[in-house]
């Protein structure tokens, strides 16, 4: 039997080191996530792109929605960047909702934006445990424009309901003029080619009704009686 070289021996027992650690980390940031957005209540995440500035006509957009989804006692979440995160923050502190920001440490991101409540303010480290905060204690997503950040958020939620491993809820895309070619594709290229099926497309609700989505959320909770994911 090949014996195997000290120095990977060594290599590999620093490496079971590293990792061990990691996974206390790991512990770390989920217990904080759970502990702080168990005292949110029902929430809306909201997902938009950093690089869109206040002139934006999305920016607005954002604004209004998450005001109305405030409105109706939701919290909202967003990605606590700069852009349309900033904007769904600061139309949820507006009218007096809970407003909060997952942040986490990117070369284009500095810092959270100023619209987050002090109690709902968390950092990451890790992606994928921030994805379990957004979708743990949402029931609904909402999308604004945004670039892979916010599409790997939407076909993520896609793939957890489609698959069944979360409770379904309402997923908006706001912006029609953004959205539809990206619908077109998947109705006559991926839909087409049976990659999905036509109850997979109609996961997606396309609108630019602030008031629609807001509705919309609110009558899914009071029917579902506020179940949560996972």
């Amino acid at each position: 039997m090949a014996q195997i070289p000290d120095n990977d021996k060594q290599r590999a027992q620093r490496l079971l080191a590293i990792d061990s650690w990691r996974v206390f980390r790991i512990i770390s940031e989920f217990v904080d996530g759970f502990e702080t957005m168990t005292a949110l209540g029902p929430s809306v995440s909201i997902f938009g792109s950093a690089r869109l500035p206040p002139a934006s006509p999305y920016y607005n957009m954002a604004i209004d929605v998450a005001a109305l989804i405030a409105k109706k006692g939701f919290a909202v979440i967003t990605g606590g960047g700069p852009g349309l995160m900033e904007a769904a923050n600061k139309g949820a502190q507006s009218v007096g909702g809970n407003s909060c920001g997952l942040s986490i440490a990117l070369p284009t991101e500095d810092d959270s934006n100023a619209f987050i409540d002090r109690r709902y303010r968390l950092n990451f480290r890790y992606f994928f445990i921030r994805k379990v905060m957004f979708i743990r204690y949402a029931q609904g997503y909402v999308f604004l424009p945004g670039g892979y950040g916010t599409l790997d958020e939407l076909f993520e939620a896609l793939t957890l309901i489609q698959t069944e491993k979360i409770n379904s809820f309402p997923i908006y895309l706001m912006g029609k003029t953004y959205w539809e070619g990206l619908l077109d594709w998947l109705q006559s290229t991926v839909l087409e080619n049976g990659c999905v099926s036509q109850k997979d497309l109609s996961l997606l609700q396309i609108t630019d009704d602030p008031e629609e989505v807001a509705l919309g959320i609110d009558r899914h909770y009071k029917n579902c009686k506020g179940q949560r994911n996972f």
